[in-house]
């Protein structure tokens, strides 16, 4: 797209974009929100960079590998918070019987690991929306 405005807006509103996602993310233990909804406003913004600045420069800001490595290593972080539970001898994705910190309630850092989950959730999201865009828009060209 060659308009002048849509990417002027958009440099303007995508870092205040991302910023709200990161927001929802890691205030999901405390507010609606979380990581699915957190993690599809991150991937929205880098769309919406794409759809503003074409294929070519969407794919410099977030490769395909790039993309790939956040997926994978979400899962794989999600997973192993999980297994602390096990190793602790309580069950998957145990959090306050596994030892995790729960904090005071109310703070960012009071609800044991879900943070950490919430954030493998929405790094996931993210990356796989952005993997399933770019890969359709590759099939249309």
């Amino acid at each position: 797209m060659d308009d002048l405005i849509v990417k002027y807006i958009s440099r303007l509103i995508i870092p205040f974009i991302q910023l709200y996602g990161i927001f929802v993310i890691f205030h999901g233990h405390l507010s609606p929100g979380g990581g699915f909804p957190g993690g599809a406003i991150l991937g929205a913004s880098i769309i919406l960079y794409t759809l503003a600045f074409g294929a070519e420069r969407g794919h410099e800001k977030m490769p395909h590998r790039v993309s790939e490595k956040l997926e994978s290593g979400a899962i794989i972080w999600y997973i192993l918070l999980g297994m602390v539970g096990i190793w602790t001898g309580n069950q998957f994705l145990t959090n306050q019987a596994a030892g995790f910190p729960m904090g005071e309630i109310g703070a960012i850092l009071s609800g044991g690991f879900i943070p950490l989950i919430t954030l493998a959730i929405g790094l996931k999201v993210g990356s796989t929306m952005i993997t399933l865009f770019h890969t359709m828009i590759k099939e249309e060209q």
